[in-house]
């Protein structure tokens, strides 16, 4: 579980505070099940620093956090994902199904009201990335952030979205994700679609990075001379910057998951960005090094307890 006084951290890049909002942390899936092409060995050899931030070996499950990041950048507010959300229906997830957690307390914690909110990023349309995009208003899902703009991949909206008719492999539950999550945004004239590359102001570019699903991305940051990209599910582990062509269970189209990674880690090492997957646990922003053909972790970075203000 996460420690209270842990829960809402920030550090300042260049312009651009980055507060980072913990609604848990915990061990969570079998490493088996979640990285199966991970092999047994880089877990066994890297016990003394992936315990216990990333790994149980008790259980020999992986330890993830729910997170969100939030940009303080050129006057605006900008989450980059949403969580999970409450009260949803997610059948077959029961991290996720029918959750109670205290989000917004968080984000209250961290200075920020709905209101206050100017740019939502979804990294991608999967259920613990989404989840806060709307809230229960009398039986209605509307908007929790109703001055918010919404930027969603293109190909993720219309791979998920009734365009699709729900089809080509998706399950219920993606379908529920959508309805509940995602369509009430369009509806409230707040989604804003997006392919390639889309710029938030000076210091923050979306970029696309498909294959964890078809419209994954990640978010750059440039701001003097520090560097960050926010990966969401790029990585769920530090064993797949040891390992790049370990792909999670979840990624859709693993050839084109594996290159993703393998380009944006190495532009990560090439140009010093500090690497901010979604679900990390630990410090959970760390440099990359190229090692070799491969690639090896550097320092963490540090965050400290956010302040009011």
């Amino acid at each position: 579980m996460t420690n209270e006084n842990e829960s809402v951290r920030s550090m300042v890049l260049g312009d651009v505070e980055v507060i980072r909002v913990v609604e848990w942390r915990r061990p969570f899936a079998p490493t088996s099940g979640m990285l199966p092409e991970a092999t047994a060995e880089v877990w066994k050899d890297n016990e003394d620093w992936l315990a216990p931030d990333h790994w149980e070996p008790e259980s020999d499950r992986a330890v993830l956090a729910l997170q969100t990041w939030v940009l303080r950048s050129g006057g605006r507010t900008v989450l980059v994902d949403t969580g999970a959300g409450n009260g949803r229906e997610r059948p077959g997830m029961p991290p996720f199904h029918q959750g109670q957690g205290d989000f917004l307390g968080l984000l209250a914690r961290a200075g920020v009201r709905p209101g206050d909110v100017d740019v939502v990023v979804n990294t991608h349309l999967h259920v613990d990335h989404v989840g806060w995009n709307t809230v229960d208003a009398d039986g209605e899902w509307v908007p929790t952030f109703p001055n918010a703009q919404y930027l969603v991949p293109a190909a993720d909206d219309f791979h998920y979205g009734p365009d699709n008719a729900y089809g080509n492999g998706l399950e219920e539950v993606d379908r529920l994700i959508y309805e509940d999550s995602v369509a009430p945004v369009h509806r409230a004239g707040q989604a804003v679609l997006w392919d390639g590359h889309h710029r938030i102001d000076e210091h923050l570019t979306l970029e696309s990075a498909p294959g964890h699903t078809p419209g994954s991305s990640v978010l750059r940051l440039v701001s003097g001379s520090d560097r960050a990209v926010f990966v969401g599910d790029l990585v769920h582990s530090p064993v797949q910057i040891l390992q790049p062509s370990c792909n999670s269970d979840a990624c859709l189209a693993p050839d084109q998951a594996r290159a993703s990674r393998r380009r944006i880690l190495g532009r990560a090492a090439d140009e010093r960005e500090l690497l901010i997957p979604a679900h990390f646990g630990g410090a959970g922003v760390v440099e990359v090094r190229r090692e070799g053909g491969g690639f090896a972790l550097g320092p963490w970075a540090t965050a400290g307890p956010k302040t009011s203000g």
